[in-house]
């Protein structure tokens, strides 16, 4: 089991609950939004998560004007 800290294991559990349909794509900004966390308090733990989160896959995905991720549920 991956140990995380208590805001990464929000932003993971709202990632699975929200891509419950198989995958989504999001931005840090809405999923701060959210979860009460600042758009860079989010966007600097996904690439963290991109490698360590068992339970989601998280992917960069594209970059306009902010960068979104798409998740798929492992």
């Amino acid at each position: 089991m991956t140990e995380y800290t208590e805001e990464e294991r929000r932003i993971v559990s709202y990632l699975r609950e929200s891509a419950s349909g198989g995958e989504g794509y999001f931005r840090a900004k809405n999923i701060a939004e959210s979860l009460g966390l600042t758009a860079k308090q989010v966007g600097s733990r996904l690439p963290m998560l991109a490698e360590k989160a068992e339970e989601v896959d998280i992917e960069k995905w594209g970059r306009a004007r902010s960068t979104t991720w798409r998740v798929t549920v492992s």
